[in-house]
């Protein structure tokens, strides 16, 4: 495990941990690291929601797909990312979404079980995790009530404008790169590719925007 440090210590979950302890913290929960290749499923709905992952390099997203194929994305994570911890806690007996790797990805495994309930060693550090897991599951609410936010305007280009003013003010600069390309933004702001492009192409015309594959900048 050692070899992941640097990513574990900066996930949140793990928040005020030493690295010794961490180790032992690994060990005594059965953690394990898989490796996903592009496009292969990590979770599947319909799984056991009993397991929390943290990617530890590559990359990840979270997705819904309905009766007919349509696909909409609810985030993508970047190494030190978590995901299943709200659906474990919340002890849904299946996962509601799919997990997927989007490159050649590596991810650590932990039962949930193994940490919301104390093991008999009475590890020191377990307080820390539970604290650590509660406060992501609340910043992830409002991560979601944010996508809720996003999708719940009445036209694609609110839609856009919406979710790209949240973006410039992340990440402080009304230049910025998202994390999608135009297929998986229109997958994640629920809307038709060629609608959102068309959208796009007006924006630009009239000056609103620039953008350069996934490079925005905001120009009013």
């Amino acid at each position: 495990m050692k070899q992941y440090m640097t990513v574990l210590q900066t996930c949140g979950l793990f928040a005020g941990i030493t690295e010794n302890q961490l180790l032992t913290m690994l060990s005594c929960l059965g953690a394990t690291v898989r490796s996903y290749e592009k496009n292969q499923i990590i979770l599947s709905e319909g799984d056991a929601a009993e397991r929390i992952g943290v990617v530890l390099s590559g990359a990840v997203q979270i997705m819904r797909v309905d009766y007919y194929g349509n696909r909409s994305i609810l985030t993508e994570l970047q190494p030190a990312g978590m995901f299943g911890e709200s659906f474990a806690c919340a002890e849904v007996a299946r996962m509601p979404v799919d997990v997927v790797a989007t490159e050649d990805s590596e991810v650590l495994l932990i039962n949930a079980k193994r940490i919301l309930h104390m093991c008999s060693n009475a590890c020191g550090f377990h307080n820390q995790l539970i604290y650590n897991l509660m406060k992501l599951v609340a910043t992830k609410n409002l991560i979601f009530h944010q996508k809720l936010e996003i999708i719940s305007k009445r036209s694609t280009r609110e839609k856009l404008m919406t979710y790209l003013m949240m973006q410039a003010k992340q990440q402080n600069s009304n230049s910025f790169t998202v994390l999608f390309d135009r297929q998986e933004l229109a997958d994640y702001l629920e809307v038709d590719r060629s609608g959102l492009s068309a959208e796009i192409g007006k924006m630009r015309k009239e000056g609103i925007l620039e953008c350069r594959k996934n490079q925005f900048t905001l120009l009013r």
